[in-house]
């Protein structure tokens, strides 16, 4: 995956002939993206949440996600919280009037913060749990737990493909 913050959103960069954000130099070195609603949509494979990632975003605000987009996000540790239309609109317009206001979201809290504004933004929680604790990356989890699991499996029967009685 590595270069790929470079190639985030490289088609709707082009067609924007840098007047896209992510070409605007006031808005470098964001760290929460705001979006609209169903945001992920056609971007289901794992390259997409990659490389938003990988230019440095952090945590995603949105009226909704796709759901195999949210999956991936989550699977990389990237925060995707909800927020109704009107705290989204409110967000963007804050954001586009001083692009380097400060914004921070909390997931203890369920809480985004944009200069004066505070608002609640929502997710499930699961995936809430899950990136509070830790237990967001289950590939870590499996290679933390290697042992464990080897002896599980040995305590298993149909687990020896080895032996064909």
């Amino acid at each position: 995956f590595d270069g790929l913050g470079q190639q985030v959103f490289v088609d709707d960069r082009a067609q924007a002939n840098g007047q896209h954000p992510f070409d605007q130099p006031q808005y470098q070195g964001a760290t929460v993206l705001v979006v609209n609603g169903n945001f992920g949509c056609g971007s289901s494979r794992e390259h997409a949440p990659q490389a938003i990632a990988r230019w440095g975003i952090q945590g995603i605000v949105g009226e909704s996600f796709a759901e195999i987009f949210f999956g991936n996000c989550l699977a990389m540790g990237l925060p995707c919280v909800t927020a109704d239309s009107e705290t989204v609109k409110q967000l963007q317009t804050s954001l586009h009037q001083n692009p380097e206001i400060p914004m921070t979201l909390d997931l203890e809290e369920m809480q985004v913060y944009c200069g004066e504004l505070q608002a609640s933004v929502f997710m499930e929680d699961g995936p809430r749990n899950m990136l509070l604790t830790g237990t967001w990356d289950t590939c870590g989890q499996l290679v933390a737990q290697v042992e464990a699991i080897r002896a599980t499996a040995a305590r298993l029967p149909y687990m020896d493909w080895g032996v064909v009685s």
